[in-house]
């Protein structure tokens, strides 16, 4: 199936509480006790599900260790069987930043010195997710992440019960306005680099980053017939080294680098099993390699 379907159709989903967007309030159904294995913020008028972030710090917050072990195992399920595919493929907020990157505007690509920042993302998750919530500090107080690096909040609920609710703008203190402000570097950023966001902040990149070698879906390339022709390399957003690093931890597995194989020589592989698949057959071309 096209990913830009997949991707529509998952945002959709995820967010189809539409009464929440007519009366600027929250769904808090049964569902809301379950979250998504993607960012999407638990506050969002229509979500129907609670982000596994929120649920982390909360249930650090609050000391609730049952909570925490069924999110956290349930990330690292699904982290270990697909790897960062769930953020190439079923993400509404990477999804945004594919769509802002379509805009004609010149693009950057990263050199290998600001790839290094990618290391950030790491840092954020062990000190906003984890370390943060679990000391309570005075001013560190509550979900840190959401409360102070997370775009998605203001994105998804800030903006729409601002808009249905403009009155609020004149009780905005500082942390909004720093949260507004921090959503705009990444629309901005998003518009000149390929997912911004993913690469170098999200923390829930970062624990699929971590199960990405390991996890059941992978990458294989045919080394043995390559001919380093680098068509891979030119389709890769990213600018990962194919070849090389085919399940590097910043591939969000979103398959644009089959398109580029010439002689179809990288695959998908499952378990033990590799399925290959071109988006661009040739007639003269066989089905394995």
């Amino acid at each position: 199936m096209n990913r830009r379907v997949v991707q529509t159709i998952t945002a959709v989903l995820i967010n189809g509480h539409v009464a929440g967007f007519l009366s600027g309030t929250a769904y808090n159904g049964p569902l809301k006790r379950i979250c998504v294995p993607v960012l999407n913020c638990t506050y969002c008028p229509g979500a129907f599900s609670s982000c596994p972030l929120g649920l982390i710090q909360s249930s650090i917050l609050f000391g609730n260790q049952l909570v925490l072990i069924l999110t956290a195992g349930f990330l690292l399920l699904l982290g270990g069987m697909l790897g960062r595919f769930l953020c190439g493929w079923f993400c509404p907020f990477g999804f945004m930043q594919e769509l802002l990157y379509k805009i004609p505007l010149p693009k950057y690509r990263p050199g290998r010195n600001l790839i290094k920042l990618g290391y950030l993302k790491y840092a954020v998750l062990v000190l906003f997710v984890f370390l943060f919530p679990a000391l309570g500090l005075t001013y560190l107080s509550g979900p840190t992440f959401c409360k102070y690096l997370c775009p998605v909040e203001t994105l998804e609920s800030y903006l729409p019960l601002l808009a249905l609710q403009p009155s609020l703008m004149t009780t905005a203190g500082f942390l909004f306005k720093w949260k507004l402000v921090l959503l705009a570097v990444v629309i901005l950023l998003s518009i000149i680099i390929f997912r911004p966001f993913c690469r170098f902040i999200c923390p829930l990149g970062a624990v699929y980053a971590l199960l990405n070698r390991l996890s059941l879906l992978r990458l294989d390339v045919n080394r043995e017939s390559c001919k380093k022709c680098g068509g891979c390399q030119e389709q890769c957003e990213l600018g990962i080294d194919v070849y090389n690093n085919p399940n590097s931890p910043e591939c969000v597995r979103c398959m644009q680098c089959l398109a580029g194989c010439r002689d179809r020589l990288l695959g998908i592989k499952t378990g033990l099993s590799v399925k290959t698949l071109n988006l661009k057959k040739r007639p003269d071309q066989n089905k394995d390699f």
